[in-house]
C-alpha cells in the first residue's frame, strides 16, 4: 500500500461501530482496527 492512502471516514465509523459491537467475531475486530489505524490523526482546534 502507498505511504499516503488512508482509509475513508465512512469506512472509519463502519469500523468504529464493529469494534463496539460485543457479538462481532474476532476476524472482523482485527479487520477494523486495521483499517482505523489507517485514518489520518484528528487534528485539534
Amino acid at each position: 500500500m502507498a505511504k499516503n492512502e488512508q482509509t475513508s471516514k465512512k469506512a472509519g465509523t463502519a469500523a468504529s461501530k464493529v469494534l463496539r459491537d460485543p457479538k462481532s467475531s474476532k476476524a472482523a475486530k482485527t479487520a477494523a482496527g486495521s483499517a482505523l489505524s489507517q485514518r489520518p490523526d484528528k487534528k485539534k482546534k
